[in-house]
């Protein structure tokens, strides 16, 4: 009976119930919303950041294939996917931080999310979490691209007297999008979802530490909460990126 009252409340009334520690009597949901920002602007960030640096030293590997440059490329790319961010992390508080003092330990409190100072505030988190990303996006890319670059159209349109530069553009990028923008999607949700100890390392006032804490501290109004919202953004993820095949690929329909 408890149990159906609450999700009765949640369903009909949006009422997820009150904190009974973190933040005792007040409602999660306020909370929950007030801390949301901080966590998607350091994520949006960092996936803007990793996108084109990814995709052009994909493009680069692709482009100069089994040469030393490509193994450079590939090499650095497994280090970076074979090592969690909080590693990361770490490094950079140590050396951009501690050694050289370029950047603060901390994220800035306040809520100017877009002014220099904040985001300079937040430029360790976002290192953090763009380093695996970036390899991420580079390892499809050259992936994609060689499979590409190999197929008889791209032989027809050299044939055809395009450069290999407009054939790579205008061709093979376009082909290769169909694999490389559904993993976008999918790089915005595993950065959401490995953000809670960054967040909690670099005091981003975000649902991270928010998450963390409601584990540590039992605070089970809030831990119902969060675990919804990553459930839900798992999901519609997953729903998101079937859907963009058929937008991307005028040959795969739903």
């Amino acid at each position: 009976i408890q149990f159906g009252i609450y999700l009765r409340d949640i369903f009909v009334h949006g009422d997820w119930g009150v904190s009974d520690v973190l933040y005792f009597g007040q409602d999660v949901w306020s909370i929950f919303i007030s801390k949301l920002p901080a966590t998607m602007i350091v994520n949006f960030y960092s996936i803007i950041l990793s996108i084109p640096i990814g995709i052009i030293f994909g493009i680069i590997a692709a482009i100069k294939k089994n040469t030393w440059i490509d193994h450079t490329i590939s090499t650095m790319t497994i280090v970076c996917i074979a090592v969690p961010s909080f590693v990361y992390a770490f490094l950079i508080q140590y050396f951009v931080s501690y050694k050289l003092g370029w950047l603060p330990f901390l994220m800035a409190s306040g809520t100017d999310y877009f002014t220099w100072p904040m985001f300079k505030s937040m430029l360790p988190a976002i290192l953090s979490l763009s380093l695996s990303v970036i390899a991420g996006f580079t390892r499809v890319t050259r992936a994609e691209l060689t499979e590409v670059l190999t197929s008889e159209f791209m032989l027809l349109a050299r044939t055809k007297g395009l450069t290999k530069r407009q054939a790579v553009l205008r061709h093979a990028m376009r082909n290769s999008m169909v694999v490389i923008f559904p993993s976008i999607l999918s790089e915005f949700v595993s950065v959401l979802s490995g953000s809670l100890i960054i967040e909690k390392m670099f005091g981003v006032n975000g649902v991270g530490g928010l998450y963390l804490n409601s584990i540590t501290f039992q605070d089970y109004d809030f831990f119902m909460l969060l675990s919804g919202f990553y459930t839900l953004v798992s999901l519609t993820a997953g729903i998101v990126i079937d859907i963009s095949y058929g937008f991307i690929d005028p040959r795969i329909r739903m």
